[in-house]
């Protein structure tokens, strides 16, 4: 299986302390992958080392076979997007916060590609003139989603996008998420700390405890790990 994002011995540490200890995996391309694990286990540093927001201590990482230091700061940001827990939207209207991206590389957004990408998130093409900032929580993360799209990012990098959301938006963001998979076959990995939506989205999983892969593998390992320690944190999160 083709590797999308390959560690090497990745090591990170700051102020003498170690957050990540000497990883070595890979994440499928064209696969969905959920990162699991406790609070402080080094997933969104992870994620920051894997789209070159911070540089690894020690090892490498390759992306799609050509190590991350060999790209620029800004063509590794449209090969590897991000999404974060928080979806800031900037003053102006929906059409102006999904222009900024390409704004900043110098091009303008047409309005057939503002409606196509808004349309991707399952948002209707009104919403472009509305003010980013009085949208519903659901609505900024799908425009968030959106935004990160206009790049067309071969992987695409998912911080806890529906954590604070409700079932509903959560659901409906979970199908975009499959439909982006599927139509593109762009690589996810999704940082979650809900099981059960780790289990419906993911085709792959990553345990992560203590800034080590506990274990991964295919999600099912979830219902059958023979690691006492994963056992552990599936059962107190399902409880």
């Amino acid at each position: 299986m083709q590797a999308a994002i390959s560690l090497k011995e990745v090591t990170y540490e700051t102020d003498k302390k170690q957050i990540i200890q000497g990883i070595t995996g890979i994440f499928k391309k064209g696969k969905i992958t959920a990162v699991i694990g406790p609070s402080g286990a080094g997933k969104t540093t992870l994620f920051r080392l894997c789209n070159g927001l911070l540089s690894p201590t020690g090892g490498n990482i390759l992306i799609d076979g050509k190590e991350i230091k060999a790209y620029d700061p800004v063509s590794l940001r449209r090969h590897v997007g991000i999404v974060l827990q928080q979806a800031i939207m900037l003053e102006g209207t929906v059409r102006d916060n999904l222009h900024l991206p390409l704004q900043l590389a110098g091009k303008e957004l047409s309005n057939d590609k503002a409606e196509q990408i808004i349309q991707l998130v399952g948002l209707e093409t009104d919403i472009l003139n509305q003010n980013g900032r009085d949208l519903s929580g659901g609505q900024k993360q799908k425009v968030s989603i959106a935004r990160t799209q206009l790049n067309q990012p071969d992987i695409l990098l998912l911080d806890e996008i529906t954590s604070s959301l409700d079932r509903v938006s959560k659901q409906d963001i979970e199908k975009r998420i499959n439909q982006i998979n599927r139509k593109h076959g762009t690589t996810i990995i999704w940082i979650t700390h809900n099981l059960e939506q780790a289990k419906s989205v993911a085709d792959e999983v990553w345990v992560m405890m203590n800034g080590e892969i506990a274990e991964a593998g295919p999600i099912a390992l979830l219902n059958h790990t023979s690691n006492d320690a994963v056992r552990r944190f599936v059962m107190e999160e399902e409880l």
